[in-house]
């Protein structure tokens, strides 16, 4: 992975030229690839061996604390020492002023290693990212910076028992906290109640306080609570109190573990079910305005979204690297010639057959097609914050479209190539010997997880081409046009180019088709195949622009990702034409279909 990390950062997205902008300035190729260098060697020192471990050996609730594996804690220990938690944030906050793509390309050591124990850091991370950004001054320094020490961890609590995916309807309440409360130091103090589920980090004892950013409503005038989104506001809960200069005060706030989900994969992560306020209110600091709690919380959901995609993409990149050594170490069966097998002949190593390859490219085109897919969209963020005023909004556009796209595909496709691995494996694959089962049920979560596979081809579909009349659907094109452009300039790249262009027609077709069709919620019913020609499409014409800039290039790692796209193209992008004619046709069938027929 760490070869082809090298060549989408340097030799195609160009991050050196990052450092000629003042944010970046002190940085250079040299200590990025530093940054690289550390993040390896300690993801394969320290996650990589409890993997197994944290898998086995599941999160239990003894009456009084979680229990973990100790080991658990201290490599976590070591990665906050890193300073990866900070790692993109300002240096007077204890950060490196790393563009946002080459720490996203430093975490790919550590999700491959063990999503179960990265993804505690990575709910920190996001959640110290949005205080720092929606936060006051106060609760940055008291609830941000000891997370981006590591001091303490944070998590995300949206998704309630009864109501899931539908943030509309959750019930937590916040209710201020008695007279002048908006004089807090800490921000407006409220008293939540409620239930929240599916909280991944919501109680363990690696830290010593956990910060929960927690959505609730706040009732109105008559005491009930305002339907919908618009009346969610969000909310800092620690577990522990705090006093006004971010202390512990050794009380603990009223939020307590009702229960822990017990997981098919990922199982290294606690997975909680908390209840909130059952002893007169867990104390809560508003964060931003009323109402304004989905605003702030999607700038964490969106930043964990590309994280999922490429926590799905590492285990897909682990199973398929797993794939190639059993494959040229697995010998059996026997070459195929013009006259049949020789059975006296030796058996060969079964990368020898062409099914075998088959499966490997297969498994390279979806994990090394993903990794160039997040590392893009890591790449927009960048663009968002640091260029100029046109290249940062038409980055925000892209970012925006491309979101649902990062989340989605790798999570989908990648698991097809944890699947892929295990066949590699064959029966071995199925067994706990090897450990291309658990990438699998480990990745099986990434569909579900921080908006499940329809939500996105909702939001996609739904939200993200038509806003602002389709500006940044146009955007889209224009880049995969200009990719085109340049392919068909060099003769082996003239056919895919020409395909990737009939695919971009035919997306363009099913587009106008769903913007034509009466009612809407006939075009939404057949988001998904949309989603996955538009993922597709994307992925071609990264794997086409992937391939222009290897133009010349004979090296082995030049021919094997010329390979991949060859494969993608040939294997993959036809896939296409299904996806669109459902979606272009306005079948009705799922949308018609009545409860009784199942």
């Amino acid at each position: 992975m760490r070869a082809t990390l090298d060549f989408l950062l340097n030799e195609w997205l160009d991050v050196a030229a990052l450092t000629r902008r003042p944010r970046f300035a002190d940085h250079s190729s040299e200590t990025f690839a530093s940054v690289l260098d550390m993040s390896e060697r300690l993801a394969a020192t320290e996650f990589a061996p409890l993997n197994r471990l944290v898998d086995t050996q599941e999160p239990h609730f003894d009456g009084e604390r979680v229990n973990l594996p100790r080991e658990t804690h201290e490599a976590l220990a070591k990665y906050a020492e890193s300073g990866m938690l900070a790692a993109t944030q300002d240096e007077d906050m204890g950060g490196m002023q790393l563009p946002f793509v080459v720490e996203m390309a430093a975490s790919a050591f550590f999700y491959k290693a063990s999503i179960g124990i990265s993804s505690y850091a990575v709910l920190t991370t996001a959640n110290a990212n949005l205080l720092m950004v929606h936060g006051t001054e106060r609760q940055k320094q008291v609830f941000a910076a000891p997370q981006l020490s590591g001091r303490w961890f944070g998590t995300m609590c949206l998704s309630e028992p009864q109501a899931g995916s539908s943030l509309s309807d959750i019930a937590t309440r916040a209710v201020p906290d008695g007279g002048g409360f908006e004089d807090d130091a800490l921000g407006p103090r409220y008293r939540l109640s409620g239930n929240k589920m599916w909280i991944s980090g919501g109680d363990h004892e690696i830290t010593e306080n956990i910060v929960h950013l927690v959505l609730a409503k706040i009732p109105g005038p008559d005491g009930k609570l305002v339907p919908g989104t618009r009346g969610i506001s969000l909310f800092i809960v620690p577990k522990m109190r705090v006093d006004a200069e971010g202390a512990l005060t050794g009380e603990r706030n009223d939020v307590t573990l009702a229960g822990l989900n017990h997981k098919l994969g990922n199982r290294g992560t606690t997975n909680c079910l908390l209840n909130f306020g059952e002893h007169g209110g867990a104390i809560g600091y508003r964060v931003g305005a009323p109402g304004e709690g989905l605003r702030c919380m999607f700038h964490m959901m969106n930043e964990a979204r590309i994280r999922i995609g490429l926590g799905a993409t590492a285990l897909g990149m682990a199973g398929y690297e797993a794939s190639v050594e059993y494959a040229n170490t697995r010998s059996q069966g026997r070459r195929v010639g013009t006259s049949g097998k020789d059975a006296g002949a030796p058996p060969i190593a079964i990368v020898g057959h062409a099914d075998v390859r088959r499966m490997l490219l297969a498994q390279k085109a979806y994990g090394e097609g993903a990794l160039a897919l997040a590392l893009y969209s890591a790449r927009l963020v960048d663009e968002q914050h640091t260029g100029d005023s046109a290249a940062a909004k038409d980055a925000e556009r892209l970012l925006e479209l491309l979101t649902p796209i990062a989340k989605s595909w790798p999570s989908e496709w990648c698991l097809e190539a944890n699947s892929l691995a295990i066949q590699v494996h064959g029966g071995y694959g199925y067994t706990r010997d090897f450990a291309v089962e658990q990438h699998w049920r480990d990745n099986r979560l990434n569909m579900i997880h921080e908006g499940t596979h329809g939500v996105q081809a909702l939001d996609l579909l739904g939200r993200k081409v038509p806003m602002e009349g389709g500006a940044a659907l146009r955007l889209l094109l224009a880049r995969i046009e200009d990719t085109v452009e340049k392919a068909c300039t060099q003769e082996a790249l003239r056919e895919p180019a020409t395909r990737l262009a009939a695919a971009v027609a035919r997306l363009e077709q099913a587009t106008q088709a769903c913007a034509a069709c009466s009612p809407p919620e006939a075009a939404l019913s057949n988001a998904v195949p949309y989603l996955q020609g538009f993922g597709h499409v994307v992925l071609a014409w990264l794997w086409l622009d992937i391939a222009v800039r290897l133009d010349g290039r004979t090296d082995a790692l030049a021919r094997g990702k010329q390979f991949a796209m060859r494969y993608f193209f040939a294997h993959e992008l036809p896939k296409v034409d299904a996806w669109f004619s459902v979606v272009a046709s306005n079948d009705p069938t799922c949308l018609q279909v009545s409860a009784d027929c199942f």
